[in-house]
């Protein structure tokens, strides 16, 4: 009974991160990275996929990038805040330059990443609006 008490209260301390991105290097890079960090992650490879995650869990933090097929991340983020029923949740932009940052800000958005991405930056990002995670020594 204690480990089981021990793995729920394991769960509950650690946020759960959404990386959205079309290119798989990127998507397995930020999990590992973010797992190892003690972050839970769920990854998709465009909107649509990241919208049923959302919709069916919401995560405590989404990092997603803004260039994608189908739908872009400026419109992914604008549908998400659009549904009332979906809670307010932090977004990190991942760009290749801090392209449409007005945009970014009216979306509520809470900080850009830079590709390629460093992993002391996208752990200091995370931590600032999400708890559970530890800074990797180095």
């Amino acid at each position: 009974v204690a480990r089981s008490s021990r793995a729920t209260s394991t769960k509950t301390m650690a946020a759960t991160i959404l990386v959205v991105d079309d290119d798989a290097s990127v998507r397995e890079l930020l999990k590992l990275h973010l797992d190892a960090a003690g972050y839970e992650v769920q990854v998709a490879a465009d909107a649509i996929a990241a919208g049923y995650l959302v919709l069916r869990s919401a995560p405590d933090l989404i990092i997603c990038d803004v260039n994608m097929p189908h739908m872009n991340g400026f419109e992914f983020i604008s549908v998400l805040k659009a549904d009332t029923s979906i809670p307010a949740i932090p977004v990190i932009f991942l760009t290749t330059f801090e392209e449409g940052d007005q945009r970014g800000k009216e979306l509520g958005v809470v900080g850009y990443l830079t590709k390629p991405i460093r992993a002391d930056r996208l752990l200091a990002l995370v931590a600032r609006h999400v708890p559970g995670g530890a800074h990797p020594i180095g």
